[in-house]
């Protein structure tokens, strides 16, 4: 009886601590918990033949309305005894979602419980922890959207042409470099990205007076190219390092307002009621033997302004140049390919500004008239710099507004003025008119500022023959959003639409290109989402730079498995046409 006593005080000391075929639940049990890329990661460290319950597993999600469980991922059970059970350091991935557009960090209380036993035969009571994490809400869904990424870059596919211009700079000898991107800056001044500088250059030519000669011409016009393309290059670069959305970052309010106010600056200098220059202290210092460089220096810091101002347009070149930058580092030659894309994109305003110089008329009335013009073109630049941050509506009567006081200047009113100027500024002023009364009807086209007088006719019509004027897109603006549309519609076909309300090509896109019916028919067994960018905030940076965009628009397709077909993508506003041939590709 003595023995048998001492056998059972002595047990619980052989099961836990003597004889090894047991430990404690500290031993047995080592859970821990992280949050990584806006998924909570719950793992527990399990002793040797320790194994837990499926069926008794706990996540718990509170302390927060914002954020909640999506769905828990677990790794494959084992069977034991009839039970699914896991063993060694299983880990649960805890996918969570947004209730609400809240971006930031917030607070949550988070259980994470289970039961096991041991393999020996002793069952150990339910474990349950309490864990306080901080969850990111801006970055939810990115971890998803990554492993859809590298799923991506598993599956080589054929390159588009912004992978095209990356390799080209990877591989390619530096003269060939040099010689692609010149070549690709004079397509780019073809587009509506250069078309802005030619009033800005033409007015700081014409504004330089009476004494400008051919050849002072063409080297204030080169000081302007050579200071744009600096800046254009130094803007590439950090944005190629940074990943930062180089449009947009320029799409500041304050910014736009700030330089459409020095072109309505420009304007009025431009029509008499002051001289604009730089002060005399200032240009005495710049000065050498006696000759004013004051308007050298002027023109290279419009040069620069304006290289900001109105652009940096995202095409495909300077796409791939952007991508070449952020994956290498190599900021050299990414920059000697901008610098020479910047200069071919100049020629054309060398032209424009050798010409303001050569074909500059005698002092007198033409000279008021000319300088004149070349301030109501000013004046365009600024209504086209706030295009980007005004609705539609106002747009349109400001170029009303312009177009009648234009009109006016130039003599529409003026029964004495020339007949063929007073033709052209009638015509300004009947135009202008009909644009006034297309904005007061809600009209947003200054090429068919009278179109809702056939919108009757042309809804029956669309209506008909089951044409949309416009695509539907469902929008997203994060990363977790466009995560849960993606999943929301796996299994098919998604075009992914990056656009900005301040983007003029994304503009254009929605305008000419997807109003074309024949490219809606072409999408119409697509799901359209577009990704957001106008608010350029952190969740946006995020969105933008998980597919590797630097700046809109950029159309992205998706196929039914999931992944990124890139030879198909688009960089920058391309003719419907184009745009139905790469779908056939």
């Amino acid at each position: 009886m003595k023995y048998k006593f001492l056998f059972l005080l002595l047990m619980p000391l052989a099961l836990f601590g003597g004889f090894g075929k047991f430990v404690s639940p500290q031993e047995a049990f080592k859970p821990s918990v992280r949050v990584e890329n806006g998924k909570i990661v719950a793992k527990v460290k399990l002793a040797e033949q320790i194994y837990i319950y499926d069926s008794a597993l706990k996540f718990e999600l509170a302390g927060t309305p914002d954020v909640s469980i999506d769905k828990i991922e677990k790794p494959k059970p084992i069977e034991h005894d009839g039970d699914k059970v896991y063993e060694g350091e299983p880990t649960f991935v805890v996918v969570l979602k947004k209730n609400s557009d809240t971006a930031g960090v917030v607070d949550a209380r988070f259980v994470f419980g289970f039961q096991g036993c041991s393999a020996m035969g002793l069952c150990y009571e339910p474990v349950e922890k309490s864990y306080t994490l901080q969850i990111d809400t801006s970055k939810i869904g990115s971890q998803s959207a990554k492993t859809a990424q590298s799923t991506i870059e598993r599956h080589p596919q054929s390159e588009n042409s912004v992978d095209a211009i990356a390799q080209t700079l990877k591989e390619g000898s530096l003269w060939m470099i040099v010689a692609s991107f010149f070549g690709f800056g004079l397509l780019l001044a073809l587009t509506p990205c250069v078309f802005p500088m030619i009033p800005i250059i033409s007015g700081l030519i014409v504004s330089q007076g009476k004494g400008i000669t051919t050849k002072k011409a063409f080297f204030l016009s080169l000081v302007y190219v050579l200071a744009m393309s600096l800046a254009y290059t130094i803007a590439g670069v950090l944005a190629g390092l940074f990943g930062s959305n180089l449009q947009a970052a320029l799409q500041n309010p304050y910014v736009v307002v700030s330089f459409a106010a020095i072109f309505v600056a420009l304007a009025m200098s431009m029509f008499g009621y002051y001289e604009l220059k730089l002060p005399d202290s200032f240009v005495a210092k710049v000065s050498s033997k006696g000759q004013d460089k004051g308007g050298v220096v002027g023109v290279a810091i419009m040069g620069f302004l304006s290289a900001l101002i109105v652009g940096p347009c995202v095409a495909a070149p300077l796409a791939g140049a952007l991508v070449y930058i952020g994956q290498t580092g190599d900021a050299w030659l990414g920059a000697l390919a901008l610098f020479a894309m910047s200069l071919g994109m100049g020629v054309p305003l060398l032209v424009v500004g050798t010409g303001a110089g050569k074909l500059m008329p005698r002092p007198g009335p033409w000279m008021t008239l000319v300088n004149g013009i070349f301030g109501i073109l000013m004046l365009g630049v600024a209504i086209w710099m706030l295009e980007k941050i005004l609705s539609a509506y106002v747009v349109m009567l400001l170029w009303a507004l312009l177009g009648l006081g234009s009109a006016i200047y130039l003599g529409a009113l003026d029964a004495k003025s020339h007949i063929f100027k007073r033709t052209l500024a009638l015509a300004l002023l009947f135009y202008s008119i009909v644009l006034a009364i297309g904005a007061f009807a809600g009209s947003k086209s200054l090429s068919e500022p009278l179109g809702f007088l056939q919108k009757s006719v042309a809804v029956s019509k669309s209506t008909q023959e089951g044409v949309k004027k416009e695509l539907d897109f469902q929008r997203v603006t994060t990363l977790g959003q466009l995560d849960m549309m993606l999943e929301k519609y796996e299994g098919r076909k998604i075009l992914l639409d990056f656009s900005a309300k301040w983007c003029t090509a994304c503009k254009e896109l929605d305008e000419k290109t997807f109003s074309d019916a024949k490219v809606q028919e072409a999408l119409k067994d697509f799901v359209l989402i577009r990704a957001d960018l106008t608010k350029n905030g952190k969740a946006q940076k995020e969105l933008a730079k998980e597919y590797g965009v630097f700046g809109p628009p950029v159309v992205v397709f998706i196929d039914e498995k999931g992944q990124e077909v890139r030879a198909k993508r688009v960089v920058g506003f391309v003719e419907s046409e184009e745009f139905l041939e790469n779908l056939r590709k």
